[in-house]
């Protein structure tokens, strides 16, 4: 049975804190969170005042989008009502969501070369230095 989702500041016990969608699911003897969309909010200072937020994916090495929590992972948890915080989760998912998770490479990133290439160039610098 799942409860209906909300959104939530889930603190787990290895000391991560992330924000997400969260509903609630028994399965069998155990209790485990379904989270959506689950980010990682840090805090911008500047001359010890806080002047805006990074949002970036809990997990960045995966395309998944939700995952399974058991609850005895999670210190606590606080449902938000935060509606400045929710817009900005919904935008950040909306924007990552658009765009991937990965970057189109091109050569506004820099020189593009192949292995070849780049070794025989550097070969030439280290000789020459």
């Amino acid at each position: 049975m799942i409860e209906e989702d909300f959104y939530a500041t889930v603190k787990l016990k290895t000391g991560e804190e992330i924000f997400a969608k969260v509903a609630a699911s028994e399965e069998e003897d155990r209790t485990v969170l379904i989270v959506s969309n689950p980010i990682i909010v840090s805090e911008i200072t500047e001359r010890s005042k806080v002047v805006g937020y990074k949002l970036e994916p809990w997990l960045k090495t995966t395309t998944e989008d939700m995952f399974l929590l058991n609850i005895d992972d999670v210190l606590t948890m606080s449902e938000s009502s935060d509606i400045e915080m929710i817009v900005m989760y919904q935008n950040y998912i909306r924007q990552y969501n658009k765009e991937g998770n990965h970057s189109k490479i091109d050569r506004k990133m820099g020189y593009i070369a192949n292995v070849n290439d780049a070794k025989e160039i550097l070969e030439k610098l280290y000789k020459s230095s």
